[in-house]
């Protein structure tokens, strides 16, 4: 089984190496950071540009002798527009499986995320999972202010800093299940549920959890 990854940025390579090291499974990883960037930045560069890049991306990796592709990325995923590809491979979005374990919770909850440009696609996915399946959930988003471009500029340890802060915050100031929406937030939320024994959901463990049945994975 071989995999191909496509990743916004280069610190989520780690994240799915360390996660799929007990499977027999072939990892191919593809990172482009430009394109959150644009979203990010460039007010010339239009929705519809954005897509058409992914469109050609994905199309590109379809064509390196690859099984599956794995999109870590929430704003890739959420300018995902399959009617438009001639893709026969799987293509697995990494929120899919996170959606699943949101909406089986009936309690308030709170999603963090870092990135402004990835919130408004990721919560219309969402919301429209949620509609499929006819569910309804209290929910609060918060966006951690100024810490995306920490990650960007590859201050990895002030960024996963500025993540753990801002969920201690929110378990002490209110009783609410407490996810982040983002693969690059995964390191602080798990050093959080170390230092508190609290669990904060996370896309890659749901995904893991996924990806093994999906691809039938067997271990090393």
């Amino acid at each position: 089984m071989k995999l191909a990854c496509l990743h916004a940025h280069h610190s989520n390579i780690e994240y799915i190496e360390s996660a799929l090291v007990s499977y027999e499974i072939e990892l191919v990883h593809f990172v482009d950071p430009g394109l959150v960037n644009r979203v990010t930045h460039d007010t010339s560069f239009s929705n519809s540009d954005a897509q058409q890049k992914v469109k050609e991306q994905i199309e590109w990796i379809a064509k390196s002798n690859v099984d599956a592709i794995l999109i870590t990325c929430t704003n890739y995923v959420a300018l995902l527009n399959e009617d438009d590809y001639l893709v026969s491979i799987p293509i697995i979005k990494i929120d899919e499986p996170y959606f699943e374990v949101i909406a089986s919770i009936d309690e308030p909850q709170v999603i963090l995320f870092t990135n402004p440009a990835t919130v408004e696609g990721t919560l219309n996915r969402l919301n429209n999972y949620l509609s499929d399946r006819h569910k309804n959930i209290e929910m609060d988003v918060v966006i951690i202010e100024d810490s995306f471009e920490l990650l960007m500029q590859g201050l990895s340890e002030k960024y996963n800093e500025a993540i753990s802060k801002c969920i201690h915050k929110l378990l002490e100031a209110e009783n609410k299940i407490i996810s982040v929406a983002q693969l690059s937030m995964v390191n602080a939320s798990i050093q959080v549920e170390k230092e508190t024994s609290i669990t904060i959901i996370n896309p890659l463990h749901t995904l893991i959890d996924s990806l093994a049945i999906q691809l039938n994975l067997k271990h090393k």
